[in-house]
């Protein structure tokens, strides 16, 4: 067999994959784990696609039914997953930029960390910390070890709710401004708590804050999973933001892609707007990886907010970024 067409076949073989998995990540309610993690690598499934495109049509030879109908499949995989990406370059701003007159009484700054249970440099992220200087940090992950790590943190930010554990979904969050009526709740997973309460800004004026971390759709023995169950942490949460009626963010790791169908219908739910659009995909999964990384960790708010900034941090020696961004409650 020559080299031609062994690359040939290599590349009709990686097509036929390409193509599968679009197809199939289409389908939302399989009962498979693994099926759900379709959705992640779309990034990934366009530009394999592209290139296998461009192979293809450089390498085939003869067009016949077979082959036109493998070069179609390619282009409706390119389809499914340019409607699902594209817009966070392309597309429209849901949430519009603040402009230049800003009211700093007004305006809030969170930054999101998974810091990784099993990560030692806390000195990383409380670098990071002190060099953003948010109003307002959700550590997540967290247990009893980091907790003591960040006890001076506790200067800077006096409110402090905390509900740490050894299973990776503790959390902490510590604020610059008081939090009103805050809860711990366990939404689905007794091990899995959710922050919620009203955030008194600078102005006098409030908004509810949500932090989450839902579980991985991955099996796990050793901490909780979403196996075999709909997730509906999140969509509880979207609810309970369109009934409050207050102006809200909802912010953590989701430990899913905003593109999702659970992410959607969370999003509709909660008539929230993804801060993502228009702006770009702001990857902060895989940390340690060049090329599989996708979004992880999310804000999302309510009509009443503009952005002021968005960006990535540094590493801080766990598999996520740091994602930093700072709103405006329109006046």
């Amino acid at each position: 067999m020559s080299i031609r067409k062994a690359i040939y076949y290599f590349v009709i073989l990686v097509s036929t994959v390409v193509i599968i998995a679009s197809l199939l990540s289409l389908i939302y309610d399989l009962p498979y784990w693994y099926s759900k993690l379709l959705d992640f690598p779309r990034l990934q499934y366009f530009i394999l696609g592209i290139v296998c495109s461009i192979f293809y049509v450089i390498l085939t030879k003869k067009w016949n039914w077979l082959s036109i109908f493998l070069g179609l499949g390619l282009v409706v995989s390119l389809w499914i997953q340019s409607i699902r990406i594209f817009p966070y370059w392309i597309g429209e701003k849901v949430v519009s930029d603040a402009g230049d007159t800003i009211s700093v009484k007004n305006s809030v700054s969170i930054l999101l960390a998974n810091v990784l249970i099993s990560n030692r440099k806390s000195e990383k992220f409380i670098k990071v910390v002190k060099e953003a200087n948010p109003d307002i940090i959700l550590a997540m992950e967290v247990n009893q070890w980091w907790l003591d790590e960040l006890e001076n943190l506790k200067q800077d930010y006096p409110h402090v709710i905390k509900q740490p554990n050894e299973v990776a979904y503790g959390m902490a969050l510590y604020s610059k401004f008081p939090i009103k009526n805050a809860q711990i709740k366990y939404l689905k997973h007794k091990n899995v708590p959710s922050f919620q309460g009203r955030v008194e800004l600078g102005s006098g004026k409030e908004f509810m804050l949500y932090a989450v971390h839902p579980v991985a759709p991955m099996p796990s023995d050793e901490y909780p999973d979403n196996v075999g169950e709909e997730e509906i942490e999140l969509i509880s949460v979207g609810k309970s933001v369109s009934k409050n009626q207050m102006p809200s963010i909802v912010a953590g790791d989701f430990n899913d892609v905003s593109w999702s169908n659970t992410s959607r219908l969370f999003e509709n739910n909660g008539k929230l707007n993804n801060v993502r659009l228009g702006r770009g995909l702001y990857n902060t999964f895989d940390a340690n990886s060049s090329i599989m990384k996708w979004p992880l960790d999310h804000y999302y708010v309510t009509k009443e907010f503009k952005l002021i900034d968005i960006r990535l941090l540094d590493k801080i020696g766990s598999d996520h970024f740091p994602i930093y961004a700072k709103f405006l409650l329109d006046e």
